[in-house]
């Protein structure tokens, strides 16, 4: 039987056929012997005429599922989907409930593009890095970057533990030797963004402009030079890039190093190594923090276009540098053009595919297409394009071409025709 694809960049995961609404997840956790125990309730909606849908769940045990609107016929999970048979095909628009009680030992899942991703056991506690397939180890769900819900993420713990999760704590409860942390993401929000950190972490809390920002991690961490800037950076891009699209923004710091950090919506997570005033370190603070209105608040549709997260974000990098005293835009932009200058010219931005979507020239040459366009425009246009485009695309899920078409509509200029060399040639444009 053949089971659905929704992007090739990421197959085995994802189903067109239909949209999750709202996900409600209970989670039950032992840090000793990494037990994980769940009941989730999503609510969908189909999209087409079906007589099943499948989920993805990776590494778990289903122990029972239940279907409300419509009658199960059969289900059965097997190679990381699980996939429930309806009795009779049920039509498009309706709306149905699906319950799945779940259990199991959590472990990353392992792409042959993308290495591992998903809940993974720390020294004490735990890590959950989904981006761009890892959510399937930890809940069931349609792993697919264009299907956003809101959420409800319940996790019970060992009593000491603190439970960062994603959108705001809405209750924390104690009981004998357990705790019960429960968060609400009320903007829509994909699943590679969905995450839970666990950890003996102590909170830290400043404001910006009326946005908390927080900062989770162990006692011992020095925020000095690297995470007590984040109000400061909190404030640039609010006025670069408009009003911050949720009610808080958190960074955990693990107790462990970590290569790099890790992207989800409202939160971020670094490795106790990030805690250090050093540009490589605070960049990528600025990094994440950027990727809240670019990857968040308006999010691809499909990985192909992933230069509309890690592209902008970059460029935030740079703005962060050129606002707070140091390199400019423009000297960094003539930095990296002549470092991408001196490597191989076979990445195709706007399609680099599943082996390349995460190259550091990804990154760089998005940040790059992005100042030429500063430079078509100036900074009063440029700065506007940004912020109506977070404004007016904020809980949807875009492509390039209509971050294309957008640009040209709104400032009149031929930002399309600027940009198809950078996006759909692969030899490096000459800077303008």
């Amino acid at each position: 039987m053949k089971l659905p694809v929704a992007d090739p960049y990421l197959p085995g995961h994802g189903d067109p056929s239909y949209a999750v609404e709202h996900y409600d997840l209970d989670l039950s956790y032992a840090v000793e012997g990494n037990r994980l125990a769940g009941d989730a309730r999503l609510r969908v909606r189909l999209r087409e005429d079906a007589d099943r849908i499948v989920l993805d769940l990776a590494g778990l045990k289903v122990e029972k599922v239940r279907l409300e609107g419509a009658r199960l016929g059969k289900h059965h999970h097997r190679s990381d989907r699980l996939v429930l048979q309806f009795a009779q095909t049920v039509a498009a628009g309706e709306e149905l409930t699906v319950a799945v009680r779940y259990s199991g030992n959590p472990r990353p899942v392992i792409d042959r593009h993308h290495g591992d991703a998903g809940w993974e056991e720390l020294a004490d506690g735990v890590i959950v890095a989904a981006q761009p397939h890892g959510s399937p180890t930890w809940f069931p769900c349609n792993d697919r970057p264009d299907d956003k819900a809101t959420y409800r993420i319940a996790v019970t713990t060992p009593a000491g533990y603190r439970v960062a999760s994603n959108g705001e704590l809405v209750e924390h409860r104690r009981g004998g030797s357990r705790e019960t942390w429960v968060h609400a993401m009320e903007t829509p929000m994909a699943t590679y963004l969905a995450t839970v950190q666990i950890g003996r972490y102590r909170l830290t809390e400043t404001d910006a402009d009326g946005i908390p920002v927080r900062t989770i991690g162990p006692d011992d961490v020095d925020l000095a030079g690297s995470f007590d800037l984040q109000p400061q950076m909190m404030a640039a891009f609010l006025d670069l890039f408009g009003p911050y699209p949720f009610g808080s923004y958190t960074a955990v710091i693990t107790d462990d190093d970590l290569e790099i950090p890790l992207e989800s919506q409202g939160l971020s997570t670094f490795g106790r190594n990030f805690a250090a005033p050093v540009w490589e370190r605070t960049r990528l603070i600025a990094h994440e923090l950027a990727h809240q209105w670019f990857g968040n608040a308006v999010t691809l549709a499909r990985w192909r276009d992933i230069w509309l997260h890690e592209g902008f974000a970059c460029y935030a990098e740079w703005l962060w540098s050129e606002h707070s005293g140091q390199r400019s835009t423009d000297e960094l932009a003539a930095h990296f053009h002549e470092r991408l200058a001196g490597l191989d010219q076979d990445l195709l931005l706007a399609d680099p595919g599943p082996e390349l979507m995460f190259d550091d020239r990804v990154y760089k040459r998005g940040a790059l297409a992005l100042h030429a366009v500063r430079g078509l425009l100036g900074d009063e246009a440029f700065f506007d394009l940004l912020r109506r485009w977070v404004a007016d695309h904020t809980g949807r899920s875009v492509t390039t071409e209509e971050f294309l078409g957008y640009a040209d509509a709104l400032t009149g200029a031929d930002v399309s025709g600027l940009l198809r060399p950078w996006l759909y040639e692969m030899p490096l444009p000459a800077r303008s």
